[in-house]
């Protein structure tokens, strides 16, 4: 079996004789891939893009369709590469229905100059990358996708641009934004505290980065339910693990209902504005997610209509019933083990999910070692969905050579 196959079948076993084991079992880590400075994947409109002609978004990305009177392109704001080196510029396209003589067209310019053509084609599909020349360091750099057909029904579709570069001692990302990471399966650059006694009725955890608000940074949030049976000193190790990587985490003995985990966030945003917390104003109450293991997933379902949420996690903990997912209302990530009894009812909610879906059936892995084993897959969407890493979309998870698919049988949807 791969490698990290054997490691979670370790991890899993040893999992066994405790719920409270105290040291986390780390995955064989994904390789190190230079620093993200830009993504784009068009699910929220154009982004920095400014479109000419029929241009569309969506979930499939930016589609430009063709027209008699002007040639469609989309095109983005200047990218800076201030002290970045080994540039790369990755993105998906597919070109639909072109006709000979007509073209679609990458191109990059530097510093508003003329633009440079990285392909130029009639018929293309799937994923491309292009190492830019040494000339771009240090400049402002615009892409720029363009379409020359007739027809509205020939059309060039773009997702997943992605800029990738080297660190070259220059500003990193803007204030606001976590620090990067190379390697989810490592802490992350923070320190952490922990206040065990934090909450509405003061029996929750709060675990967050020691120096919250570092470099202006403001913090996501994740409400974590644990399962029946437990609280969150079982989990001590992955609650260290997702708030060294920036998050705030609260976490309090779980309920099927989940209306806690709404009591909680409501204490977040007070904490967020209150003078004396240790969080004012360091909280990002636009990027939230609630999660939870076995009795924690069911209370997550049953809250998952929250606006506030931008994603839901459920581990090893399907809905009895099988409508769990009915109130979803945004990208969902399930996690179960191939020794997981629950993980028949996890099957269930995943066929009656209607929003985009990740499900990993882990390898060797039972209903008690389910978060310890995939809570690196955890870090890594918490940082897809709540840190805005969108390359971590096709990197990590929504690949045939994703980083977490050799961990299990993967399956995923609605994308």
């Amino acid at each position: 079996m791969p490698r990290s196959s054997w490691r979670l079948r370790v991890c899993g076993t040893a999992a066994l004789t405790s719920l409270t084991v105290g040291a986390a079992c780390a995955l064989t880590p994904p390789a190190v891939a230079a620093t993200a400075v830009y993504s784009e994947d068009f699910s929220d409109g154009l982004g920095t893009f400014t479109a000419a002609g029929s241009v569309s978004t969506g979930t499939y990305g930016a589609r430009m369709s063709g027209s008699l009177f002007s040639d469609p392109a989309l095109t983005s704001a200047p990218i800076d590469l201030t002290g970045r080196s080994e540039v790369t510029v990755s993105y998906t396209r597919a070109a639909s229905g072109l006709d000979l003589g007509e073209t679609f067209t990458a191109a990059y310019s530097v510093d508003g100059g003329s633009f440079t053509s990285l392909e130029s084609a009639r018929t293309a599909a799937g994923a491309a990358s292009f190492r830019l020349p040494d000339s771009v360091e240090g400049h402002d750099v615009r892409l720029r996708f363009s379409l020359d057909a007739n027809s509205i029904a020939e059309t060039l579709t773009v997702d997943d641009v992605l800029v990738r570069a080297e660190d070259g001692g220059g500003p990193t990302d803007p204030p606001g934004s976590l620090p990067p990471v190379s390697d989810v399966t490592a802490p992350g650059p923070y320190a952490v505290t922990i206040d065990e006694s934090a909450g509405p009725d003061g029996d929750g955890w709060l675990v967050y980065p020691a120096d919250a608000g570092r470099d202006g940074v403001d913090h996501p949030v994740l409400v974590w339910g644990p399962g029946a049976g437990s609280d969150p000193a079982a989990y001590e190790d992955m609650l260290r693990q997702w708030a060294s990587h920036g998050f705030v985490v609260y976490s309090e003995v779980s309920s099927s209902s989940g209306d806690y985990m709404v009591d909680a966030l409501d204490w977040l945003e007070d904490q967020n504005a209150a003078t004396s917390s240790p969080l004012h104003q360091d909280l990002d109450l636009a990027e939230v997610a609630f999660g939870g293991h076995s009795r924690g997933s069911i209370g997550t379902f049953d809250v998952a209509d929250d606006p506030r949420l931008e994603t839901t996690i459920h581990v090893a903990g399907g809905s009895f019933d099988g409508n769990g997912p009915a109130g979803l209302r945004n990208p969902a990530l399930y996690i179960g083990g191939d020794d997981d009894f629950a993980t028949p009812n996890v099957e269930r909610d995943y066929t009656n999910t209607g929003v985009p879906v990740w499900f990993n059936i882990l390898n060797g892995t039972d209903h008690v070692a389910a978060t310890r084993n995939g809570q690196h897959i955890i870090t890594a969407w918490l940082r897809w969905h709540l840190a805005d890493e969108e390359f971590r979309r096709t990197q990590d998870f929504l690949s045939a050579g994703c980083t977490f698919c050799g961990l299990g049988e993967v399956r995923h949807k609605n994308w």
